[in-house]
């Protein structure tokens, strides 16, 4: 018997990212509901030293297990390599200690209980779509260079894939998982599967050289190495979170989206990737939702 319903799980590349993880842990705290009081992770890399007496007194307040991994030097030029080798470890780790592991960008803010976090039986991964397609195959056409490369190498077929559709362009596109939300059994070696596939991918030349060649490509091969696990999770295993999770506000304004992101009424858990210039000093009062709840991130979005 695991000892945690749901554990949460998070990572950081460097210490400027440290406020993200205090913001995001500070949200689970106060609006997470029953999981409330959920062990929290913090993956660090071990050459990124968090020695700040009050950082670290502000981490153990909120009950912040601090967790130091390694990874392959040949992957660091690769953009968020860390993260899915941390992400793979805190699998690891919470095999046996809790029933659902939540792997979380810093940068998300938890504003109500998330429920669909306490996966159904059955269900061994929830997930949501990527936001735009910047890098996605596009289920009308034939996949590129790019995505041919992929799918041969992780040995993907047809068959396996499914349309899924972005939330912020409207685009339908094969299936491309966004990692910066995942909600997994650590039992079933998802995350582990992850950095398996990431390593058979990034040590590619062929892709190597595309990545050198696009910068899209280079930031994103890590999230394209997560549909490798189509070959341990099943259709019926897996459930698409609804867009209340991983909510980008004011996405618009930065990268460009059919509808505005500009509501957290109901809203689970939000993602802070647009900067705050391109939100615009009085984002605030261009924020629909509840009032404790804007008030509370106009404290912490400075």
């Amino acid at each position: 018997m695991a000892e945690n319903r749901l554990i949460l799980g998070t990572y950081i590349g460097s210490k400027d990212e440290m406020p993200n993880v205090i913001r995001l842990a500070e949200s689970v705290r106060t609006f997470a509901g029953r999981f409330s009081k959920s062990p929290i992770w913090l993956y660090v890399p071990d050459d990124v030293i968090i020695d700040d007496k009050e950082t670290l007194a502000r981490l153990q307040a909120l009950g912040i297990d601090i967790r130091t991994f390694s990874f392959p030097k040949d992957a660091a030029w690769f953009y968020y390599a860390g993260k899915v080798y941390a992400a793979a470890e805190a699998e690891r780790a919470a095999e046996g200690k809790g029933d659902v592991l939540a792997w979380l960008d810093e940068d998300t803010i938890v504003l109500a209980e998330p429920v669909d976090f306490d996966l159904a039986p059955g269900v061994v991964l929830a997930y949501r779509p990527v936001m735009h397609n910047r890098s996605g195959s596009l289920l009308a056409a034939p996949p590129d260079s790019f995505w041919s490369r992929i799918y041969k190498k992780l040995l993907i077929t047809d068959e396996m894939l499914f349309p899924m559709v972005t939330p912020a362009d409207r685009q339908t596109i094969r299936a491309y998982l966004h990692v910066g939300l995942l909600v997994v059994r650590p039992e079933r070696n998802i995350l582990r599967r992850w950095a398996t596939d990431f390593e058979s991918l990034y040590k590619d030349s062929v892709l190597t050289a595309m990545c050198k060649a696009d910068q899209n490509k280079w930031v994103f091969l890590h999230q394209t190495a997560f549909m490798g696990v189509l070959h341990i999770v099943a259709r019926n295993e897996m459930v698409e979170l609804s867009d209340r999770y991983n909510y980008p506000i004011f996405f618009e304004k930065q990268y460009g989206a059919v509808e505005p992101f500009n509501s957290v009424e109901n809203v689970v858990t939000i993602r802070c990737v647009v900067s705050l210039t391109s939100m615009g000093p009085d984002w605030y009062d261009n924020l629909a939702g509840p009032h404790d709840k804007i008030a509370w991130l106009k404290e912490r979005l400075r």
